[in-house]
């Protein structure tokens, strides 16, 4: 009576092999989602095989057992292997970094991954690497033991500033067999700071030690030895007084020197750096509101070093952040936190808004610094009338940085004549924009016109010029 029945069950499945599959598959598949498992590129050949063998029962009906035997086989074997595949709650992932990192510098990050299964494993890590970084190696592939913590050291690398999330660990485990492949994704939350570089920084401090501040492009413009803040001790010139000359000094080095002496004025600076269409060009893999982050904090470096209080204003068709101007070495620390995460946005910028913001807020006069550019009449207009309306009550520089395209095509024009349209184009608008520049002056703004990758060192002349002209 058994085999009776045993022989239906088995002629009813030879005869309905479709549905045979299904039921075979459906534990399959149930295990399968469970686990977060995907077949591997081995699984695919190998299920390959029978179902190739299958078309050969057009010409031999009389293989359906044999193929059914091989069917049901291959899928317990991939039942068993799916199931001996680790689980995701068997491993576990930390992240090791410095929060704070420096544009376009490698930053090295650790990854820990724990295997807290019992089996050894081959497995694929893959951080969560966000836009605008790059990370050196990408991937790593390595057999882990049973309760061991592996460590993955790699190079990150950010194109870009701002403030990036690190959320989640990208883990690929191989079944033991090879037929299935676990894609996991392991939480570990990371915050990285990306900050403009500090080396200008540190070049400016070391040559200004060494008194070689004219290889950074600075000119030494202050007037000397008629103030009372001591600067440093020189060799002594036929046109020093004599009074300032330092006889311990001279009698120590056998040759007279004199002090010289420095302004002592506490003044304001305050920067306004537009956030707007106006500074999303490309240059030298770096947008012009970075070149003008760089320059600007290059200068509040230098003029907290010479006791003046520094403020920022950070706008576009809205008031972004504003430092109060302050001085002290705190301040520099918190002009780079507020610095670091702003970005160009492709949006007008509301100049208006950004003037009645510093009025405001900004009753005493200061050096206000406008860092944007123009390259319409729309634009070049707002900036002559704001800047403009600030003469008087503060000092106003106007900082517009060059396009390197415009330029191009008139050299271009000199070497190739049939390109005599485009260089005509670019010559007018230069024409113009030399004319903005001009009313500007003639209004009594102070203008720095350079190129975005030469712009520290003309502001930083610009600057000393104004302390040592005592324009405010």
């Amino acid at each position: 009576m058994l085999l009776n029945t045993l022989s239906a069950i088995g002629q009813w499945l030879v005869d309905n092999m479709v549905m045979f599959v299904l039921l075979m598959i459906l534990p399959l598949w149930f295990i399968a989602k469970t686990k977060r498992a995907y077949p591997s590129r081995r699984m695919l050949f190998l299920f390959g095989i029978p179902a190739f063998a299958t078309l050969m029962l057009v010409a031999v009906p009389a293989l359906r057992w044999p193929i059914l035997v091989v069917d049901f086989a291959l899928v317990c074997l991939a039942i068993i292997d799916c199931i001996l595949l680790p689980h995701q709650r068997s491993f576990t992932a930390t992240r090791e970094l410095l929060k704070v990192a420096s544009i376009n510098k490698p930053h090295l990050v650790r990854l820990f991954i724990s295997n807290l299964s019992r089996k050894k494993v081959n497995v694929i890590v893959v951080d969560d690497i966000p836009e605008g970084c790059e990370a050196t190696p990408v991937e790593f592939f390595q057999s882990m033991r049973p309760a061991t913590v592996a460590t993955y050291k790699y190079a990150l690398k950010a194109i870009e500033r701002g403030r990036f999330v690190l959320k989640t660990v990208f883990l690929r485990v191989n079944s033991p067999l090879g037929l299935w492949k676990g894609n996991y994704k392991l939480p570990c939350d990371s915050e990285i700071h990306v900050y403009p570089d500090f080396k200008q920084l540190q070049e400016y401090s070391i040559l200004a030690r060494t008194n070689r501040l004219s290889q950074f492009g600075v000119r030494r413009t202050r007037k000397i030895g008629q103030d009372n803040d001591f600067e440093r001790l020189r060799d002594y010139n036929l046109d020093d007084n004599f009074k300032f000359i330092d006889w311990r000094t001279t009698a120590r080095r056998q040759k007279l020197t004199v002090r010289d002496f420095q302004a002592n004025q506490s003044q304001r600076v305050i920067f306004m750096i537009d956030c707007g269409r106006m500074m999303t060009n490309q240059n030298e893999n770096l947008n012009l509101l970075d070149h003008a982050l760089n320059s600007a904090l290059m200068l509040s470096h230098v003029a907290l070093m010479r006791g003046d209080a520094v403020g920022m204003l950070f706008f576009s068709n809205k008031i972004h952040a504003f430092v109060p101007p302050r001085g002290g070495k705190a301040q520099m620390n918190q002009l780079l936190h507020i610095a670091f995460d702003q970005q160009a946005h492709y949006v007008e910028s509301r100049y208006d808004e950004a003037f009645v913001y510093l009025r405001t807020r900004c009753q005493k006069r200061s050096l206000v610094v406008l860092m944007t550019n123009v390259i319409d009449e729309v634009n070049a207009n707002q900036v002559q009338r704001y800047l403009g309306s600030i003469v008087g009550r503060h000092l106003p520089i106007g900082v517009l940085m060059r396009d390197y395209q415009m330029w191009q095509a008139l050299e271009d024009y000199e070497r190739d004549r049939s390109k005599i349209f485009l260089g005509a184009a670019a010559a007018e608008i230069l024409t113009w924009r030399h004319e903005i520049l001009v009313q500007l002056s003639r209004a009594g703004v102070l203008c720095v016109d350079v190129f975005p990758d030469q712009l520290t060192a003309p502001l930083i002349n610009r600057y000393l010029e104004v302390k040592a002209r005592h324009l405010l």
